[in-house]
């Protein structure tokens, strides 16, 4: 099916997005998040909410979204929101992927004031976050317990992610990765699997799916691999591969998309406007 025509020139003429509120969704200091509205809403805005990597163990909201994405979005019409999480070893990725959940519930609990269209929200991670959105996306125990659904969310879009298929990538992934997939998923199989948000495909799932990569291989092999489950599950999903090798490309796709000449920008624009119409 094609995809919808993105809005136009609205990046090009748009005043420039201010600067972030931040906000608290548990006690701990990592759980926060830094909310940034829709740039001349007249009525509540689609929320595209993006979940930081890191190896499970690291980085940041304030300098994991690239140049280019609040801007981007904001002025696209969208509300923008960066998640931090609490992080390995400290806590686990069942309490990561509950910290993403919890951060959409605090958000949502508050969208009348914030300017949120409810039910119009994109989850969107890259690395291990993508690891986590799609996790959120197809296990629908951590927004359950977040009192929320996937009548909460429209669509899910992990960006180079691996790890879809947790003792697949412990089998297959790279030897410099093995020991950030042990710290975060451990040697128990059925946890592992648990946290696989392949081996979870089956329905209930998000709505929709745009699963994007770079030409890493086991990134590749574990996209192809997430879709045909999300497929089988009855879920529609999108996949789309872009140039760019090992860890550059796949630092390249997560530093340039929102920049309006990279081509995953256009590709994400397109699919945002249909899912979010």
């Amino acid at each position: 099916m094609p995809l919808a025509a993105a809005p136009a020139a609205m990046a090009q003429a748009a005043p420039a997005a201010p600067s972030p509120t931040t906000i608290s969704y548990g006690p701990d200091v990592l759980q926060t998040l830094d909310f940034s509205p829709a740039v001349g809403a007249r009525k509540a805005a689609p929320l595209v909410l993006f979940v930081h990597g890191g190896g499970w163990k690291r980085g940041d909201k304030a300098n994991a979204t690239g140049a280019y994405k609040t801007a981007h979005y904001t002025r696209l019409g969208y509300a923008f929101a960066s998640v931090n999480y609490r992080l390995v070893p400290g806590a686990t990725v069942e309490q990561q992927a509950q910290d993403i959940a919890d951060a959409l519930a605090a958000l949502l609990r508050q969208a009348d004031s914030l300017g949120i269209a409810r039910g119009k929200v994109v989850l969107m991670g890259h690395s291990a976050g993508a690891q986590l959105v799609a996790l959120v996306g197809t296990d629908p125990r951590y927004l359950r317990k977040a009192g929320l659904s996937y009548a909460d969310v429209r669509g899910v879009i992990p960006i180079d992610g691996a790890a879809y298929d947790v003792p697949e990538q412990m089998k297959d992934g790279p030897g410099i990765m093995q020991k950030t997939y042990a710290q975060a998923f451990g040697t128990e199989p059925a946890r592992q699997r648990a946290l696989s948000p392949t081996v979870q495909a089956a329905a209930p799932n998000a709505p929709a799916f745009l699963l994007l990569h770079v030409q890493r291989p086991d990134g590749v092999r574990q996209a192809h691999e997430l879709e045909a489950a999300l497929r089988k599950a009855g879920t529609p999903v999108e996949r789309q591969g872009f140039d760019g090798h090992g860890l550059r490309g796949h630092m390249q796709i997560n530093r340039d998309l929102g920049e309006p000449a990279y081509p995953a920008t256009g590709a994400v624009d397109k699919w945002l406007a249909q899912v979010l119409r």
